[in-house]
């Protein structure tokens, strides 16, 4: 089926790309352009991304030594330098990617939708990373007095194990004013760490009729409406209070009831105490939840290894954003191959192998029945070693 095509050619048959010309032609992205269009540079950004390029020297270079090879990977007919790779992450507008993103990331999500998880329904773990930059060049992120830098709000989908929901701010931005930008749904559940501790802004989700789950922050005053002591409770649940609280000023922020569970965690030893307005889930399954905001943390870290937004192959506002946006677009190619090939890998382990295969012909099932193999013969090695002692 794949027979003489690159690996990456392969992969960009999984983008959409009349939904990407449909934004293109929206933003009139490609008018004056004769040649390196506007997704000719999404392929090349993506292709820098998958393939661990370290900056736009590097890039171009690679590009350079695959000439021959560059119009059947989509880059176009022309030689890519960096003077046009450069001024197009300057000019163009990022828009243009930010949306085509979204497109991947509803597109990943629809898929991955029916993935196993312990509880029912729609659950989202809200952070941010801030990522540091270089005060000469990155002057507009200004930080401090020495450092500049940017901050990644990102709403992640527990469930799926895609960020749902991107906003990007200087460093400078507290994290609670992003709580303002998330697209609340009613009925989902929004998992913060205590970093997120404002009551008006809870209050604000409770009326929306979405829930939350965070981490108590401070002595908070209140009193006790409901609740029971559990410490018999073999889930570690050890209150289940409804509380009000009772300071002057947290209950004009927050009137409303809470709910207060006190969870103790023998990995870690010690207990949690959480706060949501969700009174009919179970507590041991709020405790689950706030387990699995660490997913957004693993997923800042995956990616930041993984892909390149720590060395940004521009300078401008604009170039960081486009290359922002390609690694999300990236990341989520790479959810929606390992689920259309039914490859029951890590979306790690896919990249890891596509990333050293792109330049290869061999179709990209085929790579992994080949790792199947040979971790099959690995674990009889393993067994057969075994047997011997």
């Amino acid at each position: 089926m794949h027979s003489g095509k690159y690996v990456f050619t392969q992969l960009i048959e999984f983008l959409p790309q009349k939904a990407f010309q449909r934004i293109v032609m929206r933003y009139q992205g490609d008018k004056y352009i004769k040649s390196f269009s506007c997704w000719n540079q999404l392929l090349v950004m993506i292709f820098g991304q998958l393939s661990g390029c370290e900056s736009l020297r590097e890039l171009v270079c690679i590009a350079a030594a695959h000439t021959p090879k560059t119009y059947h990977l989509g880059f176009g007919k022309s030689v890519i330098t960096r003077s046009n790779l450069a001024k197009a992450n300057a000019s163009r507008d990022s828009k243009i990617f930010e949306e085509f993103a979204y497109k991947m990331i509803s597109i990943a999500q629809s898929k991955r939708i029916t993935r196993e998880f312990e509880i029912a329904g729609r659950f989202y773990a809200f952070d941010s990373t801030t990522i540091d930059l270089c005060m000469n060049l990155f002057w507009w992120a200004n930080f401090r007095k020495a450092k500049s830098g940017i901050k990644v709000h990102t709403l992640y989908d527990v469930v799926t194990q895609i960020p749902t929901f991107l906003h990007i701010t200087e460093a400078r931005v507290h994290d609670m004013n992003a709580m303002d930008e998330i697209p609340y749904e009613p009925n989902a559940y929004y998992i913060f760490d205590r970093g997120y501790f404002d009551l008006a802004r809870l209050f604000t989700i409770n009326l929306i009729g979405s829930n939350f789950v965070i981490r108590e922050r401070g002595q908070l005053q209140y009193e006790i409406v409901d609740g029971e002591d559990l410490l018999e409770k073999p889930d570690n649940i050890l209150y289940d209070q409804t509380i009000r609280l009772t300071g002057p000023q947290t209950i004009k922020k927050y009137p409303s009831l809470l709910r207060r569970i006190v969870y103790y965690s023998t990995e870690h030893k010690r207990t949690f105490t959480y706060l949501t307005n969700s009174f009919t889930a179970k507590a041991e399954h709020m405790a689950l939840l706030y387990k699995n905001r660490w997913q957004v943390e693993l997923f800042f870290k995956w990616i930041k290894q993984h892909l390149h937004v720590k060395s940004f192959w521009g300078v401008t506002e604009n170039a960081v954003r486009i290359q922002i946006y390609s690694a999300i677009t990236a990341y989520c190619l790479i959810a929606i191959v390992e689920h259309d090939l039914h490859l029951n890998r890590s979306t790690f382990d896919v990249l890891r192998i596509l990333s050293m295969s792109l330049l290869d012909k061999t179709p990209i099932r085929e790579l992994f029945e080949r790792t199947e193999l040979v971790d099959n013969m690995l674990d009889d090695d393993r067994l057969q070693l075994s047997f011997n002692f």
